[in-house]
């Protein structure tokens, strides 16, 4: 359900939040499916209109409080909306008019809005070490984990490949650095509360 990460962040968001943040990549996922249907919308639409690019850069805030309590907030209805829709189906209009209409209730401009402080949450947890809960930045988060699969008795020698190539291919398509430093900080603070809302999609 966050928004996510345009193609610089797109395979970081397939191996970087692949076991840590599941919070994010779930964001990821979702925000790529709210971008599926741009190009059949109509391009003068101010709000729709960045997700016509074909590689839309994120676009860095500074995050607040408020922000992230609105997210947490809104949750529980944008989980009710998007857990109907068909896996690997992008929403119709309909469906982004209801998600739309949510983000206003928790304090958004609209849904763009709400993706778009997801997409910062998103690049700063993809750099939180989930054992230890600290920030250590994308590439260590990353390194970690292909230690962690190759370490991995359990794992079928396929997955295990497809696992390390994924990440690997994260790590030579780094995610921007974090402009606003505090943001770790903020996002820190609701580290638990952030992972388990929006890591609930990918259970």
């Amino acid at each position: 359900m966050p928004a996510l990460l345009r193609p610089a962040l797109t395979a970081l968001g397939a191996a970087c939040f692949l076991s840590a943040a599941s919070f994010a990549s779930s964001g990821v996922a979702f925000a790529q499916a709210k971008q599926q249907p741009a190009p059949s919308q109509a391009a003068p639409a101010q709000q729709t209109a960045p997700a016509q690019q074909p590689a839309p850069a994120l676009k860095q805030i500074a995050l607040s409080d408020k922000q992230l309590e609105g997210v947490l907030a809104a949750q529980k209805d944008m989980d009710a909306i998007t857990e109907k829709l068909p896996e690997n189906t992008a929403p119709d209009q309909k469906v982004i008019a209801q998600l739309d209409d949510v983000a206003k209730k928790h304090g958004f401009a609209g849904y763009d809005d709400y993706n778009n402080v997801v997409d910062n949450i998103s690049l700063v947890i993809g750099g939180f070490d989930p054992a230890t809960k600290k920030y250590v930045g994308v590439e260590a988060v990353i390194k970690a984990q292909i230690a962690q699969v190759q370490a991995d008795k359990k794992m079928p020698a396929k997955d295990k490949k497809e696992a390390i190539d994924e990440l690997n291919e994260a790590l030579k398509t780094p995610a921007p650095a974090v402009e606003n430093k505090g943001n770790i900080d903020l996002v820190g603070k609701y580290y638990d509360k952030l992972v388990a809302a929006l890591g609930d999609d990918e259970n």
